[in-house]
């Protein structure tokens, strides 16, 4: 079954960490990214950028609405993603406790399907 786990860090995280450190948990994450592909279980993983650099894009009645970044009433970003093959929802969590991002941010699993089946 598809999961992703979407890293969801707290805004500033990143700039409070420094460059120094912020090298060294991106290569721990690297390590723990080549781990899953090795197992056969990472389809893709990313980084993404601040929300800062983003633009979120509505369109109602025909109308574009385009808000840019930083999109302030949220206290946490999501920052990258694994998108995985599991054959459990229990895989998928156990994957995510050890990830190394767990430590300082939070980790959403979730399952991927048709947008149409669920509430």
């Amino acid at each position: 079954m598809p999961y992703v786990l979407l890293i969801m860090e707290p805004r500033g995280q990143r700039a409070e960490r420094g460059e120094a450190a912020g090298r060294a948990v991106y290569e721990r994450m690297v390590r723990f990214a080549e781990d899953l592909q090795a197992r056969g279980l990472l389809v893709s993983t990313s980084s993404l950028r601040p929300d800062h650099e983003g633009v979120r894009v509505e369109v109602r009645e025909g109308r574009a609405s385009l808000l840019d970044g930083p999109f302030a009433e949220s206290k946490e970003m999501v920052r990258g993603f694994f998108h995985l093959t599991c054959a459990t929802r229990e895989e998928a969590v156990a994957i995510a406790r050890a990830c190394p991002a767990a430590e300082w941010a939070t980790i959403e699993v979730r399952e991927t399907g048709p947008c149409f089946e669920g509430a």
